[in-house]
């Protein structure tokens, strides 16, 4: 801790490094507050910037990283005063460290060089810049490692490498072995958590049937892995050297991990290396959180695809051990009076007792565990935890309206935190799916039994529905964001009922349970009606994989429409009554998980498809629905198309031969409209065309993937290279004000993958995530005529003023199935669907 060398220096400073010394650094802080206030009325800068230092690190150290950060900044202040800029920067460096913290990374990726989006070199007042010029190595390497870890919680792995392995060297040139374990350990969390992805991945095409590539996937992740492993265990024995106590300790726990996935057996010996550590550590907040991260890793951890609400107990024999470390970490905790590291240590072992069935003991450390949350602004980030702990628990007592309760303050808080927590850099790594997504799923599930109860009134029974709808509303903002990563611009508009839209429209909501499935309608009167699949989750995917391959057996000229039939009867005949009723002539479907990967409009009563008898649209969610119908009124389009065989990464996409047509006549269509063919199409010219001119239509008819990351999701441009999901988001924004908004963005030849859950979930956001009105995109890739046809027919009838563009994509689509022959199969034209706006 730094002291102000002034020969005048206060009994506050020297009493303040005393108590810090201690371990007491609240009490510290309070004494250089107060010496802060007397050196504000002399000219001694250097020892008020000193001071100002000792604030921002000890808030930092108790977790209350904005006090922090405000700290920081007057720090900055105070140096760029002095005119000393290598202290600049090293504090820039510092403040962009304390925003990842907060999960703020592309604010820290700005502070340390850019805007994330940015290619351009970094800006000459960005602390990167500042050190460079300053010729300071060693600040050099800290903003460097600093930006590789913001990268890496943004989900953007090779500039996370690339700019810790430029750390790495700079640290190895220094010989300064302490920052050396520290970067080392960084490379191999970012390994880590590469390899993590590729597991998914891996998961993702099993699911779908593609062997090659789950073995590719597999691979990777095995090779990440590996990296990894190499990474943490040279950072280890680099700090085991210096008798680096805290590194050697970051790396033992981060390792475990590693060993535990890859079945090595020297997992046993790193976790009693840990532990052994862990005894002689000092006492500190890292302590608190080793000791808790020991308790989780007693037994081995597996990957497992279960989503569903319990979180893995311990085994008997691991509990007593647990209980232990954890009451070890609290007393730690509240010797430090960090609010924070407390709640998650009461937490767990609220969790553990929930495992034991001792729901009062578990209970009781829960609302501790709430109680100290609740203390601290920051701790926000553990509350949610705990309120869905104790829903839970009064669940498991047969205490409903309580469980309700507490799974309503859980969602109340994400939704406050929601932005910063997806993928915000915390002590105690939580994955989404794991620790958001069934929150949202198991309240659901609570209110629809509610509703399902045969004593229910009829006033209560649409109210629990009602809730539950706004219930599955949130969750399908939280896995846009949670997909898109927590800088997605998602604005959410008023949340609008289905009665807004169109007296003659029904919204169909599904959420997918582990042991059955959910459907919701909403009738244009505003009534609720509810019905069940009642096969487990596994059971369903099966099917719907089963479903999407029938409709893609092009060589089959006979369509079975057999498993057509049974999703029909599953999803739609028990509200059939209600819908002839009610006139109903437009359905939307708002739908979850696998549903998302299969178009509604294939689905068959026996006699005819749905489409033949309603218009048929999706939406990732009501409330990012804008609900105005399309204006027709000087309506031109920006075509945009790739005919020639495209080479991507080493893959070649095959030569589009219809698409110079698809292009010519969308564009005689339209007066006003402009075409950009194959060289003409590049990022740059894009971005240029519409920076010039306002077009509400923007059609891409080109090659394109939505994959299980969004890193996977990209469209081929004219000159061999990707146009991603963010590129186009970047682009669409800059033009995007107000009521100037595009109405609709088309991509045809596009796909995303059968099964592929994660794949479907990005098609279906990327009209929210473009920030366009709607989006008329393809389930998968025809090379056919047929989308020629099928596009120009949905354009002639787009322009007519009485017709939806839902409306205008099923006459589209019922011109194909009238035309006979092979065009009827839906294989070629179910693909197409309509996603956001319909009106």
């Amino acid at each position: 801790m730094a002291v102000a060398q002034s020969p005048d220096l206060s009994q506050w400073v020297q009493k303040g490094v005393e108590l810090y010394q201690a371990g007491d650094i609240t009490g510290a802080i309070a004494q250089w507050e107060t010496a802060l206030g007397a050196y504000q009325n002399t000219n001694n800068s250097p020892a008020q910037a000193l001071i100002l230092e000792n604030l921002a690190r000890s808030y930092q150290q108790i977790g209350q990283i904005d006090r922090a950060i405000h700290y920081w900044s007057e720090t900055i202040a105070v140096y760029r005063q002095m005119g000393n800029q290598t202290q600049v920067g090293r504090m820039l460096v510092e403040q962009a460290q304390a925003y990842s913290k907060l999960g703020q990374n592309r604010r820290a990726i700005t502070i340390l060089c850019n805007l994330p989006e940015s290619e351009k070199p970094c800006n000459p007042d960005s602390a990167l810049q500042i050190l460079r010029q300053q010729q300071d190595a060693l600040g050099e390497a800290a903003a460097l490692g600093s930006l590789g870890n913001a990268y890496r919680h943004r989900g953007e792995y090779d500039k996370a490498i690339d700019n810790l392995e430029k750390s790495l060297a700079i640290a190895n040139q220094l010989e300064n072995p302490v920052y050396r374990a520290s970067v080392l350990n960084s490379l191999g969390n970012a390994y880590n958590s590469l390899a993590l992805v590729n597991y998914r991945r891996a998961e993702s095409a099993n699911t779908r049937g593609d062997s090659a590539k789950a073995e590719e996937f597999q691979q990777n992740a095995l090779s990440n892995d590996a990296k990894a492993l190499h990474y943490f265990q040279d950072s280890i024995e680099v700090a085991r050297t210096e008798n680096d106590q805290r590194g050697q300790m970051r790396g033992l726990v981060n390792s475990i991990s590693v060993l535990y996935r890859t079945n090595d057996p020297s997992s046993a010996a790193a976790l009693t290396e840990a532990r052994s550590l862990l005894a002689q550590l000092p006492d500190s907040r890292d302590k608190v959180y080793a000791a808790i991260d020991l308790a989780n890793l007693l037994q081995p951890v597996t990957r497992s695809e279960d989503t569903s609400s319990r979180t893995q107990c311990l085994k008997h024999q691991h509990q007593p051990q647990a209980i232990e470390l954890l009451q070890q970490a609290v007393s730690i905790a509240q010797r430090f009076n960090d609010s924070r590291a407390q709640s998650f240590a009461l937490g767990k072992l609220g969790q553990l007792y929930e495992c034991r069935q001792d729901y009062p003991q578990a209970l009781d450390f829960t609302q501790q565990a709430q109680l100290r949350a609740n203390q601290d602004l920051l701790a926000k980030d553990s509350l949610y935890l705990w309120q869905w702990q104790a829903g839970r628990i009064f669940n498991a007592q047969g205490k409903a309206s309580e469980a309700v309760m507490a799974y309503e303050q859980a969602v109340t808080t994400l939704e406050t935190i929601r932005s910063d927590i997806l993928t915000a850099n915390r002590d105690v790594q939580l994955d989404f799916r794991d620790a958001i997504n069934p929150i949202y799923r198991e309240l659901a599930q609570l209110r629809l039994e509610q509703a399902s109860l045969p004593s229910v009134e009829p006033m209560k029974r649409t109210k629990e529905l009602s809730a539950a709808l706004r219930t599955i509303d949130s969750l399908k903002l939280a896995e846009l964001q949670n997909y898109f990563g927590n800088d997605c611009v998602i604005a959410a508009l008023n949340l609008n009922d289905s009665a807004d839209f169109s007296p003659a429209t029904a919204v169909f909501s599904t959420i997918i349970l582990k042991d059955r499935t959910a459907i919701l309608v909403s009738l244009p009167n505003g009534e609720k009606r509810s019905a069940w699949i009642d096969i487990d989750s596994q059971a369903l995917i099966d099917e719907i994989n089963e479903f999407r391959r029938e409709l893609e057996r092009f060589m089959d000229f006979v369509y079975d429409p057999t498993q057509a039939q049974k999703l029909y009867d599953w999803l739609i005949r028990p509200f059939a009554s209600d819908l002839e009723q009610a006139q109903v002539k437009t359905l939307v479907f708002i739908q979850d998980g696998i549903l998302r990967s299969i178009p509604m409009a294939a689905l068959h009563d026996g006699e005819k498809f749905l489409v033949q008898k309603y218009a048929i649209a999706t939406t990732p969610s009501l409330t990012l629905t804008e609900k105005k119908a399309l204006d027709r009124k000087q309506l031109r389009a920006l075509i945009i198309g790739l005919t020639k065989e495209a080479v991507v990464d080493g893959r070649r996409f095959p030569a589009l031969s219809n698409v110079g047509k698809e292009v010519s006549q969308v564009k005689a269509r339209m007066p006003g409209s402009k075409g950009l063919l194959d060289e003409d199409f590049t990022r740059d010219r894009l971005q240029q065309e519409l920076s010039q001119t306002l077009y509400p239509i923007i059609h891409i008819a080109t090659h394109g993937e939505f994959g299980t990351e969004p890193e996977d999701t990209f469209l081929v441009t004219g000159d061999n290279g990707k146009l991603t999901i963010t590129d186009l988001e970047a682009t669409m924004r800059r033009i995007n004000v107000g009521s100037e908004a595009v109405e609709l963005l088309a991509l045809t030849a596009c796909q995303t993958a059968a099964g592929d859950d994660r794949a479907a979930l990005g098609l279906a956001g990327v009209a929210v995530q473009a920030g366009v009105k709607s989006a008329l995109a393809s389930l998968w890739f025809i090379h056919d005529a047929s989308t020629v046809k099928l596009v120009n027919h949905f354009y002639e009838r787009l322009l007519d003023s009485d017709t939806s563009k839902a409306e205008a994509l099923r006459e589209a689509q019922l011109e194909l199935i009238e035309a006979g022959g092979q065009y009827n199969h839906p294989a070629y034209w179910a693909p197409f669907i309509l996603i956001g706006n319909w009106l």
